[in-house]
């Protein structure tokens, strides 16, 4: 059955985009639908009554036992939301000056009723990034998914090395991280992780400490 990708509602949408991101969280194969309801606050209840809408839509394929998994055009929806709330929330926290957990907040509800033409001139307008706050992909029907090779800075450890491959963000964003010398080329050590994701690097001849809200935009390559 062929989902209506045109009569998505909101509540259908939170639980693929939830799917998408289980899988970003490192969860292998269908998600469990106890964990699904974690992650959305609800009722196992609530969660099996979705998931059975979602089947009948062709939007999530359920083994039993296991969890759900997106089908073809559920996968489509939930690109779709998630490029929208992570342009949103990187617009928000860079040119309005939001904290990051504002800015998700805000993006969450923008997510459901920006139409894609407006999300092309939020990513024209930032510099079409690739990863958003917290060093998420943005996804892009245009473009193919990165290499796994081409790391994000905040997915690397303490004690590790890289080469910086590419900057991303705003002209404000690449300017500031250009004059701690976080631009292509550059040996970025990285000396400590902070709790709330802050980074201290060792950047060629000097330390620079990194906001956790800005490592998603320095992309690297890592041995």
């Amino acid at each position: 059955m062929v989902a209506e990708t045109n009569a998505t509602s909101e509540s259908e949408e939170m639980y693929l985009i939830h799917i998408a991101m289980a899988g970003e969280e490192g969860v292998e194969g269908p998600v469990g639908l106890s964990r699904l309801a974690e992650m959305l606050s609800v009722s196992p209840v609530s969660v099996n009554q979705m998931v059975k809408k979602l089947v009948g839509r062709g939007m999530v394929e359920y083994l039993p036992y296991k969890g759900v998994e997106l089908t073809g055009p559920g996968r489509e929806i939930a690109d779709q939301v998630l490029r929208r709330r992570r342009l949103w929330a990187l617009f928000l926290a860079e040119q309005l000056g939001l904290s990051p957990n504002r800015a998700d907040a805000i993006a969450c509800d923008l997510e459901h009723i920006t139409p894609p033409e407006l999300a092309d001139r939020l990513a024209d307008l930032l510099g079409d990034p690739i990863s958003g706050l917290q060093g998420r992909p943005i996804p892009n029907p245009g473009r193919p998914s990165p290499a796994r090779s081409l790391m994000i800075l905040s997915e690397l450890p303490a004690g590790a090395s890289c080469s910086v491959t590419r900057v991303e963000g705003s002209a404000a964003v690449r300017s500031f991280l250009a004059k701690e010398g976080l631009v292509a080329g550059a040996t970025v050590s990285v000396l400590a992780v902070g709790r709330d994701g802050d980074v201290l690097l060792g950047v060629d001849s000097h330390d620079v400490h990194l906001a956790g809200q800005l490592t998603g935009n320095v992309l690297v390559s890592h041995p």
